[in-house]
């Protein structure tokens, strides 16, 4: 079964900004209520600030960190810096210099936000939502792509790497396919 059925349109938006987000986007993924400016008031420096908040942003939107910070809209990095006090958002630039601080951040965030990796039981509840769905209708891979995406998000799980994620719905469209032949 082919795993290259993605368009071009979800290839380039996965885990990815593909423009500024609008005004809803940004009140919805980028806002910070006091809960999250106390857990940012923990780090060192604006850079640290700045660059945990947007990190924050950014799995909440995309559904992943982002290891490049210069791939973060500018409108994002204005806004979030606004909501911290942060003047000058060129002290962006010092964020990750070392080189733990983005990996020690994702790992805080993913504790004290309850975001799981993709792995075992998700990976099994997810397997069973797809296999499911190709069990019962003949949905284009496509859009159990898309269903996968918005499922992962919801239950605040790490994106996978795109190829991850396109093997295992032709894996799972492949055994349901075989298993309805067979009867």
């Amino acid at each position: 079964m082919p795993v290259d059925f993605l368009t071009t349109e979800q290839t380039e938006s996965y885990g990815r900004f593909t423009g500024e987000p609008d005004e809803l986007q940004l009140a919805r993924y980028f806002h910070l209520d006091e809960a999250d400016k106390e857990f940012i008031g923990k780090s060192r420096g604006d850079h640290n600030r700045l660059g945990i908040a947007l990190q924050i942003g950014c799995v909440r939107f995309l559904g992943t960190f982002l290891t490049d910070m210069n791939h973060i809209p500018s409108g994002v990095r204005h806004f979030t810096a606004r909501q911290l006090g942060i003047r000058d958002i060129t002290v962006l630039a010092e964020y990750g210099q070392r080189e733990n601080t983005r990996r020690e951040h994702a790992a805080l965030i993913r504790q004290h936000y309850q975001y799981r990796e993709f792995a075992w039981p998700w990976t099994f509840r997810l397997t069973r939502l797809l296999y499911t769905r190709s069990w019962i209708s003949n949905e284009r891979p496509g859009l159990l792509f898309d269903l996968a995406t918005g499922w992962l998000m919801q239950h605040r799980i790490i994106l996978p790497g795109a190829t991850t994620l396109t093997r295992l719905i032709s894996e799972v469209r492949e055994k349901a396919t075989l298993r309805l032949w067979n009867k």
